[in-house]
């Protein structure tokens, strides 16, 4: 008789990855439940949030009657994520550290425990998410050390595993997902991904796991918590003092901590105007923030967003772009963001796009679409009828 397949499940102390890990036993598969620390943070009390947390996994654990394990990836975190998370803004830049977190300490540091530490043969999350594998074809999946590099074998034989949306599309977390490599998705679970967040919430209630669906839902940066996120972030980036400037006749109508709290398209908090304004641009070398009003000022819009290199979830380039050099796709910029249809375009565009970094790829509006909103990436809109 083969014995029960070993799936080791992450736990944040969250009905939603209470609930993976309450299907996953469900199912006939031996479970192992583990709580990854991955911040120092206190709350207003002075307590650390974690701790509770880690108490409310453990609990789960309890009810389910599976094994608990703790790790720290806190000084990971930092170098990987919170480091990179400050260097992005300092360059003026808005970076999520939810998607760079997945990439390095869920499916990376994470990862690789449960497969080489505990002996998983799959792993799982809480993740409103799905992957094109059936539970069985997951765990026939074996890890298969690859060349890395420029040189790898082109002619390898290997159907890569797609990353697909959510039953649920008001909760669908692909978004956040977006960067996590191929060889972890062929060897992890979503129990959610079928499911919407009402369904997963009447499971909880009817399994004892209340404790967790008390629990308000974790929104935002982690590591800032209920914090204002300007004060925050000056804790740890020098203040560089500038002016908001109007676009449209260069009168200056407040002043501000820093260029690189703002980002293109968001709203400025200048006090003292009746109308909101909005930031168009930032000039890194003078300070300056140069801002517009109203959300449909023209300068607010661009048709173009360049990219760095691109994370292809497949690996490699899909074949019409490496065809063409252009596709259309769909996109968005921000959770819950619509998909809209663009135009992909790769390579050098002469006179527009002169030295593009390997791999980097540009996005513009197609055909009888509005322009898009400027930002990193913006509010692209279809014209109303």
């Amino acid at each position: 008789m083969q014995a029960a397949r070993h799936v080791v499940c992450a736990l944040s102390g969250g009905v939603d990855s209470a609930v993976a890990a309450l299907l996953l036993r469900r199912r006939g598969y031996q479970v192992t439940g583990v709580f990854m620390k991955n911040w120092d943070l206190l709350d207003e009390s002075g307590v650390c949030t974690a701790d509770k947390d880690c108490e409310d996994a453990y609990r789960v654990c309890q009810i389910l009657d599976i094994p608990f394990h703790q790790v720290s990836y806190v000084k990971e975190y930092w170098n990987d994520v919170f480091s990179d998370f400050l260097n992005e803004y300092e360059k003026g830049r808005t970076p999520n550290p939810d998607i760079v977190c997945n990439k390095h300490i869920k499916f990376s540091c994470f990862f690789n425990y449960a497969v080489n530490n505990l002996g998983a043969d799959a792993v799982a999350t809480g993740h409103y998410a799905r992957t094109s594998l059936e539970d069985e074809e997951v765990f026939q999946q074996k890890h298969i050390k690859r060349p890395e590099g420029l040189f790898r074998n082109r002619f390898e034989i290997r159907n890569a595993v797609k990353l697909l949306q959510a039953a649920d599309s008001f909760k669908d977390q692909t978004f956040f997902l977006s960067q996590v490599s191929q060889d972890a998705l062929r060897r992890t679970l979503f129990p959610l991904g079928g499911l919407t967040k009402d369904f997963v919430k009447k499971i909880a209630a009817e399994n004892r796991l209340h404790h967790v669906l008390k629990k308000k839902e974790s929104m935002g940066i982690c590591f800032v918590g209920k914090r204002n996120f300007e004060n925050f972030i000056l804790q740890y980036l020098q203040p560089r003092p500038g002016k908001f400037i109007s676009i449209e006749d260069s009168e200056v109508l407040g002043t501000h901590k820093g260029w690189f709290l703002y980002t293109l398209g968001q709203r400025a908090k200048i006090g003292g105007l009746r109308e909101p304004w909005y930031v168009v641009e930032k000039d890194g070398t003078k300070g300056d923030v140069l801002v517009a009003p109203r959300t449909d000022h023209p300068a607010l819009y661009r048709d173009l967003l360049r990219t760095g290199r691109v994370h292809w979830i497949a690996e490699e380039p899909p074949a019409a772009l490496v065809r063409d050099k252009m596709m259309e796709c769909h996109f968005r910029f921000r959770h819950q963001m619509a998909l809209v249809c663009r135009v992909l375009q790769r390579g050098r565009v002469p006179g527009q796009w002169e030295n593009p970094a390997p791999g980097a790829v540009r996005l513009h509006t197609a055909e009888g679409q509005e322009q898009s909103r400027s930002g990193h990436g913006g509010l692209w809109r279809r014209p109303q009828r």
